[in-house]
């Protein structure tokens, strides 16, 4: 049964006719338009600063000086839950039933991605489990060495010391056991057990050392540190999913399949590797086969033929007669974009390419824009100056960006509303996983190119204790041979001692130095010369880390190598190496006894990765968590932190393939009952300042009807007009509020029987462990139960019918905060 009606008004009418009261006491009324001028109506409420002015003084300091209640507080973490979230354009409504047909497709492609993954594992030789679903980070105890630290799924976070015989209590058998070190003890596990339950602690900072070890008296501390990391696990699926879903709703026509692509890429002077190849298909699929756009990622180390991917793409949709942008972070990038589409277009005359610089004259800039507008330029090369209000596409068709983590937020996001429109592809230089990769199979489309050309040849790595001979021989080998030097240190401080001492080494040779606190316009110069070869040697921090494809250059020099991170030191060493000359790394580090432990730690790490001829499998690993970054966002990644690296993925791929049993279905706001007979009075003062009661009231049923942030926005700008509210006018807001949120939740019925307070919904037990598992309020944590599809709580007496209000409220405000964590359709 629905709440009853109040005495004097419904609760529609009561729901604005209280809320004047408070404000305007007897002895002081405001003045207002005339009926005649203007009705109030929803409109007026939610523009209320014209109805503001006419206050006066006292009022007006009133209304910013309103206090913060539950409602406010409510109201602030949902717009600051949504903020963070939230950059994308607006989603369009989808439909359960529209809704379940995507996810059943989502769940198949997940499946496929993850079966594949299985299969890849047992073609390597990894134990087969079938009762396992996902993929498993767990480690393998006897790969650990002694001071690594690790993570118990139940217990946190220890140092591992060693595994040991020893014999259990109920047998005479000696059995190993692994022997972990936490903050009050030392713990012992069978190496089986441990093999079940243990993780390597990584962190995506890169230092090993986590902020303290966890206790084995106490494990709620870690208990909640892994609450944590599921939640920011289970958010991040949420919003992965939900873009998924809203990009299947956009459509286009797909492009034609002609001969001419098929002619255009036999022209490709080299071998494609197999990885090509599948990006080759994957992208010809999207454009050609689909009516969504294409959103796809394609990854993989500078010099792997990505760039090729891209040109097909551009080929293809500029031949049906659309135009592409291709956006690169800096003007050197987009110039050797340039360079390589002009040459690979040059027997194409009808394809017109162009760049747009600001190194370009203002009547150069006008001329492009205006050919751009016109559509006389099909392809069209730049940085974020692209992305401006003055650039007006005649017919884009095709968005191509490369390294989008190096773009700012606003720019990042003006991308994200092309995504709506156009085909996107990105494509990036920091790798990902190849687990990651496969998991995500269903939710965001990458194709990873991960395998060298054949002509490349390996980079040899030379570490070593520094010495200018060395270093003189180093740059004196490369030289000699006609190449190019990069020269990396650490900080700015020290570049200039550096350059003093190459340029008495080397006189007769260009030198020059890059840092990123540089004027752009130096900079970029700078590094264009280098590019074309009139430097020699460059001396620059580690701002050369990704992006540039300069084959001249294949000797780099990084000196206090134990300064980097080893994925920084992977993407440096990733410079060099790019044409079929041998490359060189030489590492440089200082004497050991000026080092500290930690930076003698990182050191042991980079010896043991040259010496066993790995190459730079640690620092891939590393690299991981930054590829994490680019599709995830870089925001999340601090989450990681909590659990470690590969804790954390696990959770992400359990999540992953269980998406459809993470889904809650809202019900009809007019079908939620409040079975809760509550009708305070209204103060008859408050009811007299109401021009139109009626109206206002209607208006704001029909503001908490259509969304929780209409009644969000509705509730705050009537203060803002009126100031705070009374009591019992705060009463009824609560009852719309509680209404919204039920109603979101799929919670259908509210109602009160003594000491018990039952709400009946459509939500599974799995979904409500999620929600409380996630509420940050221990109260409601404890005192809720799931039952025969109901939540239940038995309070300690009965309460008040106003007091009783107040706790739902408080109690489903505790349960929203958890939405962001579930999938609404």
């Amino acid at each position: 049964m629905a709440a009853k009606a109040s005495l004097f008004f419904s609760p529609r009418e009561c729901f604005l006719t209280t809320h004047l009261c408070k404000l305007f006491p007897t002895t002081q009324k405001p003045s207002f338009p005339s009926p005649s001028s203007s009705s109030i109506t929803l409109t007026n409420v939610l523009n209320a600063d014209a109805v503001y002015t006419k206050l006066p003084p006292r009022l007006r300091n009133a209304r910013q000086e309103q206090e913060r209640d539950a409602i406010s507080l409510l109201n602030e973490r949902i717009r600051r839950e949504h903020a963070k979230r939230d950059h994308s354009p607006l989603r369009p409504a989808m439909d359960s039933e529209e809704a379940d047909k995507y996810i059943q497709l989502v769940k198949e492609q997940q499946q496929r991605g993850l079966q594949k993954l299985k299969s890849d594992r047992a073609r390597q030789g990894a134990p087969h489990d079938a009762a396992q679903p996902t993929f498993s980070y767990k480690v393998d105890p006897y790969t650990l060495c002694s001071g690594d630290y690790v993570v118990h799924r139940k217990v946190g976070i220890g140092r591992f010391v060693g595994i040991k015989f020893d014999v259990p209590k109920d047998s005479k058998e000696p059995i190993e056991y692994v022997f972990i070190e936490y903050a009050d003890g030392m713990a012992k596990l069978p190496v089986k057990q441990a093999s079940r339950l243990l993780y390597r602690y990584n962190l995506p900072n890169e230092t090993k050392r986590p902020r303290t070890l966890s206790k084995l008296s106490d494990t709620s501390a870690w208990e909640r540190r892994r609450m944590k990391g599921k939640v920011a696990v289970q958010k991040m699926v949420v919003d992965l999913m939900e873009l998924y879903l809203h990009r299947l709703k956009q459509k286009r026509p797909p492009y034609p399949k002609t001969p001419a692509m098929a002619e255009f890429a036999s022209l490709f002077p080299f071998e494609p590797t197999p990885d090509q190849k599948q990006a080759f298909s994957d992208v010809e699929r999207d454009l050609t086969e689909s009516e969504n756009p294409m959103d796809r990622l394609i990854c993989g180390d500078v010099g792997f033929g990505k760039t090729e991917v891209a040109l097909r793409a551009i080929f293809c949709v500029v031949s049906a007669g659309k135009q592409a942008m291709v956006l690169a972070p800096t003007i050197v990038l987009a110039k050797q974009h340039f360079d390589v589409i002009s040459q690979r277009f040059s027997r194409y005359p009808n394809i017109r390419v162009g760049l747009l610089s600001r190194f370009q004259t203002k009547s150069e800039k006008e001329e492009y824009l205006s050919m751009i507008k016109d559509g006389r330029v099909d392809i069209i090369v730049g940085t974020h100056s692209l992305l401006g209000n003055r650039v007006e596409y005649n017919n884009l068709g095709l968005l191509v960006v490369d390294e989008e983590q190096r773009f700012g937020v606003k720019q990042k996001e003006r991308i994200a509303s092309f995504k709506t429109s156009v085909d996107v592809l990105t494509l990036s230089a920091t790798p990902i996983p190849r687990t990651l990769y496969l998991a995500l199979t269903g939710f965001r489309d990458a194709s990873l190119i991960s395998t060298p050309p054949p002509e490349r040849v390996p980079i040899r790595t030379h570490l070593s204790a520094y010495s200018k001979d060395k270093v003189i021989s180093a740059i004196k080998h490369e030289l000699d041979r006609g190449g190019q030097v990069f020269y990396v240190l650490p900080r700015i401080k020290g570049l200039e001692d550096v350059m003093e001492f190459l340029e008495l080494a080397f006189p007769h040779v260009e030198i020059a130095i890059a840092h990123g606190k540089q004027y752009s316009n130096q900079l970029e110069e700078t590094m264009e010369r280098f590019a074309r070869g009139d430097i020699r040697i460059l001396i620059c921090t580690n701002i050369v880390e990704s992006g540039l494809d300069i084959q001249n250059a294949n000797t780099i020099i990084i000196q206090d190598v134990q300064q980097f991170g080893l994925a920084q030191l992977y993407q440096l060493r990733g410079r060099v190496g790019r044409a079929d000359k041998e490359a060189h790394a030489h590492l440089f580090y200082p004497d050991k006894s000026l080092l500290s432990d930690h930076a003698l730690e990182r050191l042991a790490a980079l010896e043991e990765c040259c010496e066993l001829g790995q190459g730079f499998q640690l620092a891939e690993r590393d690299m991981a968590i930054r590829g994490f970054g680019n599709i995830f966002g870089e925001q999340q990644t601090g989450d990681v932190g909590n659990v470690g690296v590969d804790l954390f993925f696990e959770m992400l791929f359990e999540s992953l393939s269980k998406v459809d049993e993470h889904r809650v279905i809202s019900v009809p706001y007019p079908a939620m009952e409040l079975d809760i007979n509550i009708n305070p009075h209204l103060p008859s003062e408050y009811i007299n300042h109401l021009e139109n009661p009626m109206q206002i009231i209607n208006s704001a049923e029909k503001a908490a009807e259509k969304d929780i942030f209409n009644l969000m926005q509705f509730t705050e700008n009537l203060r803002r007009q009126y100031g705070k509210e009374p009591y019992s006018m705060e009463i009824l807001l609560k009852k719309l509020y509680v209404r919204r949120m039920a109603a979101d939740l799929g919670i259908s019925s509210i109602y009160a029987s003594g000491k018990m307070v039952g709400m009946k919904t459509n939500m599974s037990k799995k979904v409500f462990k999620l929600i409380t598992d996630s509420a940050t309020s221990d109260i409601h944590q404890n005192s809720l139960i799931f039952e025969d599809g109901q939540i239940k709580a038995e309070l300690l007496l009965e309460l008040p019918k106003e007091q009783l209000l107040n706790w739902i409220f408080q109690c489903l405000a505790e349960l929203y905060s958890s939405l962001p964590t579930l999938i609404k359709y």
